[in-house]
């Protein structure tokens, strides 16, 4: 006993020691300075912290790079196969033959898990101490490997001034930045709550447990097992109630499955009291209390992570333009929620006078809580008197500013439809309360939107879409000649102010876009959703609906072609009939011609082919130099002797003339 916490103790102060000696320096501020390399999966995107980050080693090189490295953190605390355990087996024990050949100190940290404790038997709150508690410590059935490796590890720093200083990190379930086992409470809203949900589960966030890491590195603890656990003490129905309220995706009817290790991680029970690093080490809690005194700031983790941002778009534009027709599309394609200004008010007039309220998902009924919403109601009910059925701005923004900021908005995003209208209104909805000193307006970010789009079109396209809707859906929307017109003027006059609502915008520089009335260009400037995407049950109304509206289109289409096809026929045989028509005309045409050329071609015949032919055939053998003249001499010697009458006509006929 006495002997051995001496050598131990001489032990401790030689590696302090070396360890001073060999520590390089950054020459500008002295501190330590390290070269991170690392391994990663084929689906790890490239680190930017990372000098060298290695993909696919085969054992042997991978010993090789760990035998260069002077600290090894070795990661088997989540998801980690049996392959990858066998790997670090055998690196553990290829470490251990050849550790009398290094040449300088290292140091390896095996990040295990609490899982290696599941089946511990402890009472109540248990500050583990490596002497009692470590002994009598009983692994999960499932984590039987895990713990026979930590046994391997700790054997590894065994002995008299040993070269190769090794610690085993059991930490609590991780969570932060993203999220592993916990991320399926925030997306999918029906995943159970397993058992009674009492049980206690140890956990810690990954800032944590990196901080305890980098004490282990620079404080070398004489503890070799040291417990990384957060002190929050929250028992699984705790954090599977607070994550509801803080859903981040729409609702799911179909249970998530989980691997029988996650299930196993769960369903464990442990409370544990991590006094080595309360009391050796000097730590800056990212979230000591846990997940739910630090919710709101671990979803934030949680979105930016997985890049589940929000998209929050407001769409302004003249009456009749398309805003709503718009805006329903971007919804369905962003998963996001359409805003409203009528439905909004609808929506919150019905539960004021129900005397229901929503606070985190939950209804409440007390008597404070439904006097103040019968005053809300009869302030809104004074307003609508006073302002011929409408709300006084400052009640309107307050309703939309609530509905703004409820948690589905603020989580997926929403399409601002057609409000606010005034530069005024984008006031009392959007900007905080601003200091003096302060030239910038100050505004919420969190429900201010991103993108202003403005659809714009001529007053003569607007009118003419007006007109062209059936009767009843034109008085629906306010759209009949009496209202639509006095609308279109009250906008392009609050287009003209001095100050409208894009001139808010511009001066947060939220510069807005003007557009026609084409969706591409819209999506193409906002880019890609940014959320999770449909569920399942979604997916398939997504694609039922498609299918419908394909077969719609088809049959339209099939329709629209038959209809050519009739069409071009009727006109066909029009044509056709036409055709025949004039066939028959110019038949009987050339019938009648015939009948009526007949005896002239007949006389011709008969009395003038003969001696026109023998005139010809004359002509022919004789060759004059003037053959008209020869035939004209000709044919007037033919009728002098045959038809002298016809002379004597014709000069008289010549001479009476």
């Amino acid at each position: 006993g006495s002997e051995e916490a001496e050598e131990e103790a001489e032990e401790h102060e030689e590696e302090e020691e070396e360890e001073e000696e060999e520590q390089p320096e950054d020459s500008r501020g002295g501190e330590p300075i390290f070269h991170i390399v690392g391994t990663s999966s084929a689906s790890a995107e490239e680190e930017s912290f990372l000098v060298e980050q290695y993909r696919s080693l085969t054992r042997e090189e991978l010993l090789k790079r760990l035998l260069e490295c002077d600290v090894v953190l070795y990661n088997m605390s989540e998801n980690a196969t049996e392959e990858q355990i066998e790997e670090a087996t055998w690196i553990v024990t290829a470490l251990r033959i050849e550790v009398e050949k290094l040449k300088t100190r290292k140091t390896f940290i095996l990040i295990s898990t609490v899982m290696t404790w599941a089946m511990t038997k402890l009472q109540n709150l248990v500050s583990l101490e490596e002497d009692e508690d470590f002994k009598r410590r009983r692994p999960h059935p499932s984590f039987k490997n895990h713990n026979n490796l930590e046994k391997l590890v700790l054997n590894l720093g065994r002995g008299k001034k040993p070269k190769l200083t090794s610690y085993v990190v059991a930490c609590g379930h991780q969570y932060g930045k993203g999220e592993n086992l916990f991320h399926y409470f925030f997306k999918f809203p029906k995943v159970p709550v397993f058992g009674e949900g009492t049980n206690y589960i140890p956990v810690i966030h990954v800032y944590d447990l990196g901080g305890v890491l980098k004490n282990i590195i620079e404080l070398k603890p004489k503890s070799k097992y040291i417990v990384a656990v957060d002190q929050s003490n929250y028992t699984l129905e705790d954090i599977v109630k607070l994550a509801r309220c803080y859903l981040l995706c729409s609702v799911l009817n179909k249970l998530m499955s989980f691997q029988p290790e996650e299930l196993a991680c769960l369903s464990i029970d442990l409370r544990l009291d991590p006094f080595i690093i309360k009391d050796a080490f000097s730590l800056r809690w990212r979230s000591e209390a846990g997940m739910v005194d630090n919710i709101e700031s671990i979803v934030e983790e949680y979105k930016e992570t997985r890049q589940l941002l929000p998209i929050r778009i407001c769409l302004v534009g003249p009456p009749a333009v398309g805003k709503t027709t718009v805006a329903e599309r971007l919804c369905r394609h962003y998963q996001i929620h359409h805003i409203k200004i009528k439905e909004v008010i609808e929506e919150k007039m019905t539960r004021l006078v129900s005397g229901k309220e929503m606070v985190s998902g939950a209804e409440f009924f007390t008597e404070e809580e439904k006097a103040a919403a019968q005053e809300q109601l009869e302030n809104c009910d004074k307003s609508m008197e006073t302002n011929a059925g409408r709300l006084d701005d400052n009640l309107l923004s307050d309703i939309l500013r609530e509905k703004l900021n409820s948690k589905p908005c603020r989580n997926q995003g929403f399409v601002l439809d057609g409000f606010p209208k005034t530069y005024e209104q984008a006031q009392l909805i959007f900007t905080e309360n601003q200091p003096m000193q302060s030239r910038k307006p100050l505004y919420n970010k969190k429900i201010i939107p991103d993108h202003i789009f403005t659809l714009n079109a001529t007053n003569d396209f607007l009118k003419m879409r007006a007109r062209g809707l059936p009767q009843s859906l034109a008085a629906k929307m306010r759209y009949t000649e009496e209202e639509f017109v006095p609308r279109l003027e009250r906008y392009r006059e609050r287009s003209a102010a001095e100050d409208t609502v894009l001139d808010y915008f511009d001066e947060l520089e939220i510069h807005p876009e003007h557009i026609g009335t084409g969706l591409r260009m819209i999506t193409e400037i906002v880019g890609s959703p940014k959320n999770y995407g449909l569920s399942p049950e979604e997916q398939e109304e997504e694609d039922r609906r498609k299918e419908e509206e394909r077969k719609h289109d088809l049959a339209v289409q099939a329709a629209e072609r038959k209809r050519r096809n009739e069409a071009a026929l009727v006109e066909m045989t029009a044509q056709y009939e036409e055709w025949r028509n004039l066939s028959e005309l110019k038949r009987q045409e050339q019938q009648l011609l015939e009948a009526r050329a007949l005896p002239l071609r007949n006389y011709l015949m008969k009395y003038v082919m003969p001696s026109l032919s023998e005139a010809l055939l004359d002509c022919s053998k004789i060759k004059p130099e003037d053959p008209v003249d020869f035939l004209v001499l000709t044919q007037y010697t033919f009728i002098i002797k045959n038809y002298p009458n016809m002379i004597k006509y014709t000069t008289k006929y010549r001479f009476l003339n």
